[in-house]
């Protein structure tokens, strides 16, 4: 069996709130395989974003150790976690907040392309489009201002964005949440398509268990910073252990009885 993309062993952070320390992450452990989606799913505060922004390093764990490959994430500095880094993306929920509202479509795409030297000056109009042409957008599309786009077209850049320095593993924190239901299914689609091409992993953060069934190969449920359940999705949502499992199952009665193939 060839080894884990990520082992994430004790991850912990705490935060001040009035005067008090908590725990928004304790001690949580996993792994993930190379082109596996693994769905981080519970309540509102639950630490499932939080997880996000530590692999990420966009927040600073206070303890536990994240290997990606042969590297401890949480260890690395300067050149060597930059190096790293063009293998991990993350796609939010909002790319209005996340990324200039007034940028062209091509200047977010040339952005990552020309800080990581992704692809030569000359050559990255050319590589912009494929981007596009990659999440389904027309070439057209990039001498359009962000803001002047739809809300599935701006997903489907940010995904583009996060696709350009040829990542191992996507963060998706919440990035179907603000979608319409018919522009949802063809992001996920778009996920599901890109995984089985190109052998992305993703972390879909999400509390949208419909979202989940139909892209997730394995579930881990959090509750008040710590992971209480964990296993196959089909098996977790028929059959959930926990009660914080059970409260999300019940909280979603209309999930689909059969779901697309996750391969």
């Amino acid at each position: 069996m060839s080894a884990p993309l990520l082992e994430v062993e004790g991850l912990t952070k705490r935060f001040r709130r009035g005067g008090r320390e908590f725990a928004a992450v304790d001690g949580v452990s996993f792994s993930m395989a190379q082109g596996e989606t693994l769905a981080l799913v519970g309540p509102s505060g639950s630490g499932k974003s939080t997880v996000g922004r530590l692999l990420l390093r966009l927040t600073e764990a206070d303890a536990g150790s994240v290997r990606f490959g042969r590297a401890d994430l949480l260890q690395l500095r300067g050149a060597a976690l930059r190096s790293v880094r063009t293998k991990l993306q993350m796609v939010f929920q909002d790319p209005l907040a996340a990324f200039n509202p007034r940028a062209t479509v091509a200047r977010l795409l040339d952005d990552p392309l020309r800080v990581n030297g992704v692809v030569a000056r000359g050559r990255r109009s050319m590589a912009i489009a494929e981007l596009l042409e990659r999440v389904g957008l027309s070439s057209a599309l990039a001498s359009r201002g962000v803001h002047e786009i739809s809300g599935g077209q701006r997903q489907r850049v940010a995904i583009a964005r996060a696709l350009a320095t040829g990542p191992s593993l996507i963060v998706l924190d919440e990035a179907v949440a603000a979608l319409d239901v018919l522009v949802r299914a063809d992001i996920l689609r778009l996920l599901r398509d890109l995984q089985r091409q190109e052998r992305i992993s993703y972390l879909f953060i999400s509390h949208d268990l419909g979202a989940v069934r139909s892209i997730a190969h394995r579930i881990a449920i959090m509750d008040a910073g710590h992971i209480v359940e964990q296993g196959d999705t089909a098996a977790v949502i028929a059959n959930p252990q926990s009660k914080t499992g059970k409260a999300l199952v019940a909280a979603t009665p209309e999930l689909p009885h059969a779901r697309e193939n996750v391969s």
